[in-house]
């Protein structure tokens, strides 16, 4: 069989060019390796978490909670009357909130990362209706001022059983001095969840205003816990959610997953566009490889070898290249799970650990996606090469594909101009739509590179060949080569186009989202002084009352709380003044008055164009139960991110909003005029020593704080386009070791006639520096009106300054041109050791 020859053809093909198999084996890797890794992250993470979970409300028949879990809770008379039927062996109400745990100095918080910080109720076994806590150490609360705590939570803070220390409750005063009672263990690895058990009768004052909890836990007396189940959803099914223990637990799981989901596609986002800059370096790799091998490739077909053959034995390259690739790259992905695992650990944002999870689902997807890009790459250049007559390809001086660029330049400029139309057309509005219609432009634009690049590579290439004067025949040298083949020219630089594409409306989007805050705290906010606190946390309520007592300089102190409440359906985002708001911030009316009675509410011109809303209009909102409450629109102000959608009076904003999670987002202060700032900032510190939390900043320091948290995000997106990125340079060091090989007689007969081997490394320095310039140029080009496009759909978002981020660009230009040089190092040491005899002599 021919089969059998043509594929120890392909296979020795492969172990006589090492170095190109590996150049070429690591695109694959990087790619699959991201993708696996991603589902390996994931999976480990959703496990983990189930296994906590499924301790979670053991015991338990039958919970009744509200179907939302912001709203201010189950009433406390329902409680009582699932408890008065006979039916029902016991109930146990779910009180907690979050809390904030000091050292006993009461000056350093406990800190947690990114996981959960709370209080709930202990009740004793006897009253309890899930499977009772498993003390390590001493035991359970039994009167107040003490607590339990988990083990995670003691071996962060530092604790022993009887010791004292402080506790926060951010919806409550000061700080209260506490004993540990005792440690009890929760299942699985929790991360940096800190978990507290108080006396029940304490966590009620702490956590609620006693007529609500947060739900209760139902234990059946007599029958089956689903029939009781089904009898309370009769009842109470229309306003709550009545669920037996399976349910519940199941929620908690979807709830993770649909995090973790986002966090998956987030991830695989990464991974895809990893996978696309390999797809084109390995094709470029694989044109490049079939360009050098016509004679070879000629001479197996006038030996008998059909064109069919010829072919197949490309592609079977390619099958072993994706099939090592993949299986490397699965076992990479591996690693780099348990890379991101580490990592996140060291930064401590409390996610919790577990072993990793490696499913079938990973293999298969990460072994298929990994052979389909390689083979498919492939497929082009072979079919193109065993198209080649024998004695043509024979003829030809390592020719390349020298078909017109005629049609795909006229494709590519069409689809510039729709993507164009699409973006200038998206930008016109905002919201989801609008960002597609963006997103389709961004896919139109980045294809239409990808056509017309090679036309467009020539002039542009030839443009930058002014840098090159410099350096005289070798730079015109070297300006000749770039523009020779400019098909794979462009394929090389597009690796770098697409990474740089993103990582430039990156950083639009940081540059602006900080120009917007900053803009808007410039615009709206009059405070001399703003506090706040972290995000999960917020401000205590109880630091308004310190400022306002112990600061006699501060002329005034208002607090501005979070709020939500549902209107026609659609939950509306919110905020609830603790004060004359209009003495510490510019709230434009455009109508109607700004005083708030007890059921009064103001609202944004966006909302009122869209409920069709005037002053002194008579309306009804619904709290997050539910709840029809009738207010009063007093006012219609001016868009404004800080203050959200609606402006709740604080009695409304008691109404809508549980007591456990009330807190200030921020704390306005405004001073007594000829107050020396110094001493005023000296004296909001001290007052508000107690709460820990509570940072004290001027105008600008809290820009610079939320600056700060933008620069952190765009970090981590950063840190995931590197791997793009490094693909891209690694595509540049194969295609230019690639085009060595090509040159080498070429290369054989400059030496030959003089020219010295630092400047045959020279020529590749500036070679591969012109091809990476080129594409980050384009890459710049294309970010920057993508940039401005998505950014215009976003401006109803607060997002209403665009700003470019020159100083970063131009790093990018000059980090580009370093990286081609640095590409460049190996292939060109290459270069310079060609011996001019033997490679004059090559045929």
């Amino acid at each position: 069989m021919a089969g059998g020859p043509m594929r120890k053809v392909a296979l020795r093909n492969l172990a006589a060019h090492k170095v190109r198999l590996a150049l070429t084996l690591l695109s694959v890797v990087l790619g699959t390796a991201f993708i696996a890794g991603s589902f390996v992250f994931t999976d480990t993470l959703q496990r983990t978490f189930d296994g906590i979970f499924a301790s979670q409300a053991k015991g338990v028949d039958v919970r009744v909670s509200p179907k939302n879990q912001q709203s201010p809770g189950l009433p406390q008379t329902v409680v009582d009357k699932i408890a008065a039927r006979p039916d029902v062996r016991a109930v146990a109400p779910g009180v907690n909130g979050p809390v904030v745990l000091l050292d006993p100095t009461g000056k350093t918080a406990v800190q947690t990362g990114g996981a959960p910080s709370f209080g709930e109720s202990y009740l004793p076994p006897e009253r309890a209706v899930a499977e009772p806590l498993a003390f390590t150490q001493g035991g359970p609360p039994t009167q107040p001022g003490q607590f339990a705590i988990n083990t995670g939570g003691a071996e962060r803070a530092g604790l022993q059983v009887g010791d004292r220390t402080k506790v926060l409750i951010p919806s409550r005063g000061a700080p209260f001095d506490a004993t540990l009672s005792g440690i009890y263990e929760l299942p699985g690895g929790t991360g940096g969840l800190v978990a507290l058990q108080f006396p029940e009768e304490q966590a009620k004052q702490l956590f609620t205003d006693g007529t609500r909890v947060a739900y209760v836990d139902i234990a059946a007396a007599g029958l089956p816990a689903d029939d009781l189940r089904d009898r309370l959803a009769l009842e109470y099914g229309g306003e709550y959610k009545v669920q037996n223990g399976d349910q519940v637990r199941e929620d908690m799981k979807a709830q993770v997953s649909d995090a973790l989901n986002f966090l998956n596609y987030f991830l695989l986002a990464f991974g895809a566009i990893a996978l696309i800059v390999g797809t084109f370096i390995i094709y470029n790799t694989f044109s490049m490889i079939v360009a050098q091998r016509l004679r070879e490739l000629a001479l197996l077909r006038a030996v008998g070898a059909s064109s069919g053959q010829v072919g197949r034995s490309v592609v079977a390259e390619a099958l072993v290249i994706g099939v090592l690739g993949s299986v490397i790259g699965l076992a990479g992905g591996v690693g780099l799970a348990y890379g991101l695992s580490a990592l996140l650990n060291a930064f401590d944002v409390g996610l919790p650990t577990g072993t990793l999870t490696l499913q079938p689902r990973t293999v298969l997807i990460g072994l298929a996606l990994g052979l389909a890009v390689t083979v498919i790459s492939a497929y082009a250049p072979a079919r193109r090469a065993a198209k080649v007559p024998p004695v043509e390809a024979m003829r030809a001086e390592f020719a390349t594909s020298g078909d017109s660029l005629r049609n795909r330049t006229i494709a590519g400029a069409l689809l510039a101009v729709v993507g164009v139309a699409l973006v200038v057309g998206g930008a016109q509005y905002t919201g989801g739509t609008a960002a597609s219609t963006v997103g389709a432009g961004a896919l139109a634009l980045i294809l239409a590179v990808l056509l017309a690049a090679p036309a467009l590579s020539q002039p542009v290439v030839g443009a930058l060949g002014v840098l090159m004067r410099p350096f005289g025949a070798v730079g015109a040298m070297a300006r000749n080569n770039a523009r020779r083949n400019p098909r794979r020219t462009a394929a090389t630089a597009f690796a770098l186009t697409l990474g740089l594409m993103l990582v430039t409306a990156i950083g639009m989007l940081g540059a602006s989202a900080k120009a917007s805050i900053g803009g808007l705290v410039d615009k709206d906010v009059t405070a001399d002084f703003v506090l706040a606190g972290p995000q999960q946390i917020g401000v205590p309520l109880g630091a308004t009352a310190a400022v306002r007592d112990g600061v006699p300089a501060a002329e005034q102190v208002v607090g501005f709380r979070a709020a939500l409440v549902q209107i026609d359906g659609d939950q509306v985002p919110g905020s609830s003044p603790e004060g004359p708001f209009d003495r510490v911030m510019r709230v434009n009316l455009v109508a109607g008055t700004n005083t708030l009675g007890e059921r009064d509410i103001l609202v944004s011109e966006k909302e009122r164009k869209e409920r069709g809303w005037s002053p002194g209009q008579e309306v009804t909102i619904n709290g997050l139960d539910g709840a029809a409450l009738p207010v009063t629109v007093q006012g219609v102000y001016r868009n404004s991110p800080l203050l959200g959608e609606v402006i709740l009076s604080p009695q409304l904003y008691e109404r809508t909003t549980p007591v456990a999670f009330r807190a200030n987002v921020v704390l306005l202060v405004q001073a007594k005029p000829g107050t020396d700032p110094a001493a005023l900032r000296a004296d909001l510190e001290r007052a508000t020593e107690q709460f820990v939390v509570v940072q004290v900043m001027d105008r600008e320091e809290f820009k610079g704080e939320q600056g700060r948290q933008i620069d952190t995000l765009l970090a981590i997106l950063y840190g995931l386009l590197a791997l793009a990125v490094v693909i891209a340079v690694l595509g540049i060091v194969n295609t230019l070791a690639l085009s060595v090989v090509e040159r080498r007689r070429e290369i054989g007969m400059l030496r030959a006639v003089g020219m010295l081997r630092p400047q045959v490394r020279r020529t590749i320095y500036l070679e591969s520096m012109l091809i990476a310039v080129f594409g980050a140029v384009v890459g710049l080009l294309l970010g920057l009106g993508l940039g401005v496009g998505f950014l215009r759909t976003l401006r109803d978002f607060g997002l209403d300054q665009i700003a470019i981020p020159w100083g970063q660009l131009v790093l990018v230009l000059v980090g580009s041109a370093v990286v081609g040089v640095l590409a460049a190092l190996w292939p060109a040491v290459r270069a310079a050791r060609t011996p001019p005899l033997a490679a004059i002599a090559d045929v």
